[in-house]
C-alpha cells in the first residue's frame, strides 16, 4: 500500500526486523510496551524471535511501515479479529519506533490500513480496541475518525495487572466522510517547509 510519506508492506523477518528493532529500542523509557502484552525485549535476538512468530501469523496479519524518504521500516500494523463473513476486522499491534510518532507517515500508514479495509476488502466494519487507560491510543483512535462504543470491563489481565478494554469503531457508512478528512489532511499545501501541519486531523474527524 504506497502512499506519499511511507509504504505499507508485508512484515518480511529478514528484511525488517534489524531496522524495527533499532528504531524501536530508542524508546529508553520502554513506554512502547507498557500496554501491549509482550515486550520489552532485552535482546535483538528476543525480538526476533517474537517477530517471526509474528510475521508468519494470518491473524494478526502484520505489516512494516516503511519510511519512503529513508526507505527504512519504523514501525508495525496489523489486521486482526478478521471476520471475513461478517464483514469485520480491526487494527491494531501498533507499534512505532520514536522517530515515526507524530509524523505525516505515522498517519499516512493508518489512512492506507483503514482504505484497505473499505476500500480494498470492502468490509463493513473496522474496530480499534485498547486498554482503557491507555489515554494515547484513546486519543488517537478518535483522531483517525474512530467512535467509542464503550468500554468492556475486565476483560483480561495483562502483565499482572487488570485490564478493561475499550471498543471503537468505523463503520462503512461513516468511511467517505472520514477518508475525506484523512486526504484533505494529507495534501501538500497542509504542510510548511519545516514539515509541521498547518491544520489538525482531529479538527476534521472530531467536529
Amino acid at each position: 500500500m504506497e502512499g506519499r510519506f511511507c509504504r505499507v508492506e508485508p512484515l518480511d523477518l529478514e528484511r525488517h526486523a534489524a531496522q524495527l528493532y533499532a528504531g524501536i529500542v530508542a524508546d529508553k523509557e520502554r513506554r512502547t510496551w507498557t500496554y501491549l502484552y509482550y515486550g520489552p525485549f532485552e535482546r535483538e535476538d528476543d525480538f526476533r524471535t517474537w517477530l517471526a512468530a509474528a510475521a508468519a501469523s494470518a491473524d494478526p496479519l502484520f505489516f512494516a511501515v516503511v519510511d519512503r524518504a529513508s526507505g527504512v521500516a519504523l514501525g508495525l500494523l496489523s489486521y486482526l479479529r478478521i471476520e471475513e463473513a461478517a464483514g469485520a476486522i480491526a487494527v491494531g499491534h501498533i507499534i512505532f519506533a520514536p522517530s515515526l510518532r507524530r509524523t505525516p507517515a505515522a498517519t499516512e500508514g493508518m489512512y492506507l490500513m483503514l482504505r484497505g479495509v473499505f476500500d480494498g476488502l470492502g468490509y463493513r466494519r473496522c474496530e480499534w480496541r485498547c486498554d482503557s487507560l491507555n489515554a494515547k491510543s484513546r486519543t488517537a483512535a478518535q483522531r483517525f475518525g474512530f467512535r467509542l462504543e464503550g468500554v468492556f470491563r475486565q476483560t483480561t489481565v495483562n502483565k499482572g495487572r487488570n485490564r478493561d478494554t475499550a471498543c471503537f469503531s468505523i463503520i462503512d457508512g461513516e468511511w467517505p466522510a472520514i477518508r475525506a478528512s484523512f486526504e484533505h489532511w494529507l495534501r501538500p499545501d497542509n504542510f510548511d517547509e519545516g514539515g509541521q501541519q498547518r491544520e489538525r486531523l482531529s479538527a476534521l474527524t472530531c467536529g
